[in-house]
């Protein structure tokens, strides 16, 4: 899929690199098309790395998307600069006005603290208030998926005794739903978090269904019956070497980190870990796009129905 992206986001690059169709506003305006309208609000502290996760996914099917990326206005960013961030980012606010077809809410390093305590935790509350009604689908990762469940459904989250980190098996729960078209019955999904969602309390609320789940990491992806959202607990985006960059980054801080499970060749952090999720990960967000979004949004995002 191409995905129209300014040719001076640093992930425009390193996309043509792996020969991945970006499209730039130049060719994209000539193209006699509605493009899909999709929005990221990036939580992540390396914004530039979540970016380029994404987008790489985000453009494996023939629909032409056009990407705004956002960010909270009552955060500020330590780890990427602030000149990127006023060159390629939105604050909520300049794009409020704006209907999405989808709307991607990522994860945050704040998964230990108590939602009321995170800094932008009321900006947020309102961005997912906002969905309902100018998005028509969303899907929410990691931290961003425990933070809407407990937004819109008032699903609570719970500390692990440790961090679930590494590659677990999944299995599917819901065979037919359109987002696992295509899915193995075994899929592999990394994980990296502190804290998880239950089933029993997923389970008593009607409007919600569990698609997949894993017997190490629990809850994988939850979804509302209307297909509109999805809250996703793994990280299918990240790269091979995601989780080693994390490992590495915790045991140079003297933090006491177990090896990430099933990631390094026997268990061997001096060897390359396999890409073992990279599939799964593309099938996701192609099908989220066609079935979720493509398929059911309506061509006049002005008749956009509330949720």
């Amino acid at each position: 899929m191409p995905i129209n992206i300014s040719n001076n986001l640093p992930a425009y690059t390193t996309l043509i690199n792996e020969n991945i169709f970006v499209m730039t506003d130049e060719v994209a305006i000539h193209q006699d098309i509605r493009p899909l309208e999709i929005a990221i609000l990036n939580l992540m502290p390396k914004k530039i790395e979540t970016e380029t996760q994404l987008l790489r996914l985000l453009s494996n099917t023939p629909l032409q998307v056009n990407i705004d990326l956002v960010q909270v206005a009552s955060h500020v960013s330590k780890n990427t600069s602030l000149e990127h961030m006023l060159k390629f980012y939105n604050n909520f606010d300049e794009i409020k006005n704006k209907r999405y077809d989808g709307f991607i809410i990522t994860g945050a390093p704040v998964e230990q603290m108590e939602f009321a305590d995170v800094d932008y935790w009321e900006e947020i509350c309102s961005i997912f208030e906002w969905t309902k009604s100018h998005v028509y689908s969303t899907l929410h990762i990691c931290w961003g998926a425990q933070a809407g469940l407990y937004y819109h459904y008032g699903i609570p989250k719970y500390p692990l005794d440790k961090k679930m980190f590494g590659i677990f098996p999944h299995k599917i729960e819901k065979p037919n739903h359109p987002l696992l078209k295509g899915f193995d019955e075994v899929f592999m999904v990394p994980h990296s978090r502190h804290t998880e969602i239950r089933r029993e309390d997923i389970e008593k609320n009607p409007s919600l269904e569990i698609l997949t789940s894993s017997e190490q990491a629990g809850i994988h992806i939850v979804a509302d019956k209307t297909g509109r959202q999805f809250f996703i607990t793994g990280h299918s985006e990240y790269d091979r070497d995601t989780i080693a960059n994390e490992y590495f980054r915790d045991k140079d801080k003297g933090l006491d980190i177990d090896l990430p499970v099933n990631y390094f060749p026997e268990n061997n952090p001096d060897k390359m870990p396999l890409y073992t999720w990279r599939c799964h990960a593309n099938l996701m967000f192609s099908n989220w796009l066609n079935y979720c979004v493509y398929q059911p949004t309506p061509f006049n995002l002005d008749e956009l129905k509330p949720l």
